[in-house]
């Protein structure tokens, strides 16, 4: 049985910092794509951050690009979601999931997913 539980979330207040992590069990990281995703309440779930199953590449939502950094620990079989100058718009509920194959920056192709974990921003 495959899970992915996300932790590291909490309330901030803007210009801080959270790590996020996602712990797999049931599959090993470096064999799937994986992506963080966000919910913020009214709108749809949106692509944050993805890291191809060779971990050689990563992708940023531009609103992210140069504030979140995704990376993963093959040993510790998790991935992580560094976010810093965390902004009021960031808030939302972040998932983790994994993608066997397809886009990595669309949520539908994407098998796997997490239960969410919120991070609030407070300006």
């Amino acid at each position: 049985q495959v899970q992915l539980v996300e932790s590291g979330g909490g309330l901030v207040q803007a210009g801080g910092s959270l790590r996020l992590s996602c712990v797999a069990s049931g599959l090993t990281v470096s064999t799937y794509g994986m992506g963080w995703f966000r919910q913020a309440p009214g709108k749809e779930r949106e692509f944050v951050a993805a890291i191809n199953r060779r971990g050689g590449l990563t992708y940023y939502a531009d609103t992210v690009k140069g504030r979140f950094t995704i990376s993963r620990d093959n040993a510790k079989n998790t991935v992580y979601l560094q976010m810093n100058s965390l902004k009021v718009e960031d808030t939302a509920v972040y998932y983790c999931a994994a993608n066997e194959v397809g886009r990595l920056t669309n949520p539908l192709e994407y098998k796997y997913w997490g239960q969410g974990n919120q991070v609030t921003v407070s300006s």
